[in-house]
C-alpha cells in the first residue's frame, strides 16, 4: 500500500495558526472601531454645524424682534408726548386769555368822574417738571407728566375828580368786583385790591383829583 506523503503540511499549517492569530483580529477590530469613531464624530460634527447654524439665525431673529420691538415702544412713547403737547395746546387755546372779551366788559364798569387811563395785563407762565413713576412703601406713585402754570394780573390806573377826590375808589372797585367777567377769573374777593393811590393833585383846569390802581390778580390756571 503506498504511503502519501504530504509536503505542506508544515506550511500550511503555519498558514492556518497565521489566520487564526489573535492580534491580527484585535488590529482589524480596531481598525473598524476607529473608522466607526471617525464616523461618528464627523456625523456629530456636522450635526454640531447645523444647530449652531439654527441657533445663530434663532439669535438674529430674537435680536430682530427685540429691536422691532424697542422701535414700537419708543414710537409709543414718542406718540404719547406729542399727543400729551397736543391736549395742552388744545386746552391752552379753549382756556386762553382773550383781550377783547376783556375789554368788553370793563366798558360795564362805569362810575361818574372816574375815568379808565390805561389797562395793564400781565401775563406769566410758569413750567413744572414732571415727576417719574416711584414705589414707596404705602404703594406706587403714578408718574406726573409736566404741566404749565398761567398767572395772570390786570391793573386798571384810572382817574377819580369826583367833588371829593378818593371817595369813588371804593364805588369803582366794587364795580369792578361785580363782574361776571372778573369774579369767575379772580376766583375770589381777596384778589381785586386797591394797589396805590396818589395824593390829591390838581389839572390844568384848576379842578382837584387823584390817579389810583385797582388790581386783580386771576387765579392761577394749569
Amino acid at each position: 500500500m503506498p504511503i502519501r506523503v504530504n509536503l505542506l503540511t508544515d506550511a500550511l499549517a503555519a498558514e492556518e495558526l497565521r489566520r487564526h492569530d489573535p492580534a491580527k483580529y484585535a488590529a482589524f477590530l480596531g481598525v473598524v472601531i476607529v473608522a466607526l469613531s471617525l464616523v461618528w464624530y464627523s456625523s456629530a460634527w456636522l450635526n454640531g454645524k447645523r444647530e449652531e447654524h439654527s441657533l445663530g439665525m434663532l439669535q438674529r431673529q430674537i435680536e430682530t424682534q427685540t429691536n422691532d420691538v424697542s422701535v414700537v415702544q419708543n414710537n409709543q412713547k414718542r406718540i404719547a408726548e406729542l399727543q400729551a403737547r397736543l391736549d395742552a395746546l388744545d386746552k391752552l387755546n379753549r382756556a386762553r386769555f382773550l383781550q377783547g372779551n376783556l375789554l368788553n366788559t370793563l366798558q360795564q364798569a362805569y362810575v361818574t368822574n372816574v375815568q379808565l387811563l390805561r389797562v395793564h395785563v400781565e401775563q406769566t407762565y410758569v413750567a413744572l417738571p414732571g415727576t417719574p413713576a416711584k414705589t414707596t412703601p404705602s404703594g406706587l406713585v403714578p408718574a406726573r407728566p409736566g404741566s404749565v402754570v398761567e398767572h395772570i394780573i390786570l391793573r386798571l390806573d384810572a382817574k377819580d375828580s369826583g367833588p371829593t377826590p378818593g371817595d369813588l375808589v371804593n364805588p369803582f372797585k366794587d364795580a369792578v368786583s361785580s363782574l361776571d367777567y372778573i369774579k369767575n377769573a379772580v376766583g375770589s374777593t381777596n384778589g381785586i385790591s386797591l394797589a396805590n393811590m396818589s395824593p390829591s393833585l390838581t389839572g390844568s383846569d384848576g379842578r382837584s383829583y387823584v390817579n389810583f390802581t385797582i388790581e386783580c390778580r386771576f387765579a392761577p390756571k394749569p
